[in-house]
């Protein structure tokens, strides 16, 4: 059997053994220290946000931002349908509720015109939404020029989920920097990794003074150990912001890769019936193209994703389905939900594709190969 080609691993720099040793040769084995606050630096000098928190994953951020909004029991939260169900985990922890809006078809994002008549019926309700979690997809863009026109019109708070986004722009502004706060990933299969890892951005310095405070058990000023509100520990290691730092210093190579693969497989695709790849709508949008994804038209293309998804791997290459959309899990199925099936045909119809930034000229070869075999 071949080597494994994976949808997205880690890819090192080769730079982070020097933070990494550096936290080892001064002692700073905890979670704070240098390279968290570099990291947390070279985050918000890169997506131009001026205040930065770095965590332990991008949950917990989501976590610390509904808390900054007082979100709190029965309180409710408009959320991406389409999504990994960590953007709408944290809603259940503040024991509120998700009230789910589904995409539109040319960014697979939210739907800005379900969005609007999702929180017009919600005030009817007598229950006006306490935010709003809008998420860039695969790294594309959210079409954020409507969507903030109508969070601001309505005045409910955005938080940004951008953590499939680093790197990514609408209309020249970086993903991250448009919602009242944003929350980045870092888990192994991002486009930089520390392994596990999130942070939490605001232009609002009292939004992340606030985070770190809770992030770190809430303790008070006090020689002793003094708590006056539930905290939590949600703060990433200066170790683990060692590894961060080596893959800020290539992050725009690593989005360039990305943007290579993605342009790879709109060739492979080119002359196939029935594929057709998700793509920057217009120039407004600028994808860093975490993952390649495709939607395969069973009846034009004669097999369908499943089928595509498990010829490739009986050769080892690796793939995965798009997201199943949070009102269809079983543990979100009751909750308030806006929907025009976009994202259950997506869940359907779609598979994301190997997109790590190491592959390799043999690797590409190798996917075309056992790709195009599958197709008439």
């Amino acid at each position: 059997m071949k080597n494994k080609i994976w949808l997205s691993s880690p890819h090192m720099s080769g730079n982070e053994q020097k933070y990494v040793q550096e936290a080892f040769d001064t002692n700073w084995i905890a979670p704070l220290g240098p390279n968290v606050d570099g990291f947390e630096k070279d985050l918000g000098n890169y997506v131009h946000v001026s205040h930065v928190a770095a965590l332990s994953s991008g949950t917990a951020a989501i976590h610390l931002a509904l808390i900054m909004l007082g979100v709190g029991a029965n309180d409710e939260v408009i959320c991406s349908s389409f999504t990994f169900s960590a953007s709408a985990n944290p809603i259940l922890y503040q024991n509120a509720i998700p009230v789910f809006v589904d995409s539109e078809e040319s960014t697979w994002n939210m739907d800005p015109d379900l969005l609007e008549e999702a929180i017009k019926d919600r005030i009817k309700r007598g229950k006006k939404p306490k935010a709003i979690i809008v998420v860039h997809l695969y790294g594309m863009p959210a079409r954020m020029d409507r969507i903030m026109e109508i969070a601001n019109n309505y005045e409910i708070p955005i938080i940004e989920d951008a953590a499939e986004a680093l790197g990514s722009k609408f209309d020249e502004q970086y993903c991250g920097s448009f919602g009242e706060m944003s929350v980045l990933s870092f888990n192994g299969n991002k486009i930089i990794t520390t392994s596990g890892g999130g942070a939490l951005l605001s232009n609002n310095e009292d939004y992340i003074k606030t985070a770190r405070f809770l992030a770190t058990q809430a303790r008070d000023e006090a020689p002793h150990y003094q708590h006056s509100q539930i905290g939590y520990n949600y703060r990433m290691s200066n170790v683990v912001a060692g590894v961060g730092r080596g893959q800020m210093e290539v992050l725009d190579i690593r989005v360039k890769q990305r943007r290579d693969n993605f342009k790879f497989y709109k060739e492979l695709f080119h002359n196939i019936k029935g594929v057709s790849l998700l793509q920057e709508p217009d120039n407004k949008y600028y994808s860093n193209y975490w993952l390649t994804t495709i939607l395969i038209d069973r009846e034009k293309a004669e097999i369908n994703r499943e089928y595509l998804r498990m010829e490739l791997l009986k050769v080892n290459i690796e793939t995965r389905p798009l997201w199943k959309p949070m009102h269809l899990q079983p543990i979100f199925e009751r909750y308030p939900s806006y929907i025009n099936g976009v994202s259950e045909s997506l869940f359907c119809n779609g598979l994301c594709l190997p997109s790590g930034s190491n592959l390799n000229n043999d690797d590409l070869e190798r996917i075309a190969s056992s790709i195009k075999s599958n197709f008439k």
